[in-house]
């Protein structure tokens, strides 16, 4: 997703902002790109050293390594990844469009309706699609995997879990996912926008190049690593590892409490490499190419 940072005028008439189907199929079309690349091997390390925190990067990588191979890295892309990807940047697109001009009616500056509208977009995501997606991508990491019978398809596991839990049960974990997700954009749309104005100096006027562009988002998506303890947290409650002493239904209270009991106040660090890692891989393919295919189209207009 693409964190427009083009400089607004502030007396200028409030206008909604279109949504442009086409840059929703864009949107959709560069998610499935960069999850199928690099971003869903970088999550499925991230999420194995998020549950298992006792193991370093290379034994994480190891144990992805023995669980398939290079496919191993892939668990949890199809279908959960790829429905996730193709519809969460179109959700958050329209989300923020609307409610950034709803803060903006309501009198509050174009930053503060920014990261108003990202945080809230970032909910909007949580509880449409992404919810039921994390978890069930957490639940191919973490789900044992191996013995003599045959082995339950993804989609059984899915149908098993909604069988006995109903919808909870396939949303585990939603709250702490939307916690991270408005976090998450809140904090990309302004530390991106602090890292723009750094980068302008006293000239607050200039338009920044393409690649102060990326500069800046990658800067401000790297830096958005911060709430890494709720990302720990959401693992641990969607983690499907079984632990002695473990609460078998957690909330966030309780999973922190967890956490902190058995790994301490680094535990809440876990995984916070490969997460930086994929959150300037993720700038890179919605803000570097995603204007490039944007402009592509437009000049075909």
């Amino acid at each position: 997703m693409a964190i427009d940072t083009t400089p607004v005028d502030p007396n200028a008439p409030l206008k909604k902002k279109p949504i442009s189907f086409q840059n929703l199929a864009i949107g959709a079309a560069l998610n499935m790109f960069e999850v199928t690349t690099l971003g869903q091997p970088f999550e499925v390390i991230k999420t194995q050293m998020a549950a298992n925190r006792g193991q370093s990067m290379a034994g994480s990588i190891a144990t992805v390594w023995s669980r398939g191979g290079v496919f191993g890295f892939y668990q949890g892309l199809i279908p959960w990844a790829w429905i996730e990807a193709a519809t969460k940047g179109a959700v958050l697109m329209f989300a923020v469009s609307e409610l950034e001009y709803l803060f903006r009616l309501q009198g509050a500056s174009v930053p503060v309706a920014g990261i108003l509208g990202g945080m809230g977009g970032g909910i909007v995501q949580a509880y449409t699609t992404m919810g039921f997606c994390t978890f069930m991508k957490t639940v191919e990491v973490t789900r044992h995997k191996g013995g003599s019978g045959p082995q339950k398809s993804t989609l059984q596991v899915a149908a098993e879990i909604f069988k006995r839990e109903g919808i909870a049960g396939i949303n585990k974990g939603v709250n702490a996912v939307a916690v991270r997700q408005c976090t998450n954009w809140g904090s990309r749309f302004g530390l991106s926008r602090i890292a723009e104005d750094l980068i302008k100096g006293k000239d607050k006027t200039r338009k920044l190049s393409d690649l102060e562009k990326i500069a800046a988002s990658t800067l401000g998506g790297a830096l958005s690593t911060w709430n890494q303890p709720i990302e720990v947290i959401r693992v641990e409650m969607q983690s499907q590892l079984k632990v002695a002493g473990r609460p078998e239904k957690m909330t966030i209270a309780t999973a922190a409490k967890w956490i902190y009991s058995q790994s301490g106040f680094l535990g809440f660090y876990r995984g916070v490499t490969p997460r930086i890692c994929l959150g300037m891989w993720q700038t890179v393919c919605m803000v570097a190419f995603g204007d490039k295919v944007k402009a592509h189209f437009e000049k075909r207009k």
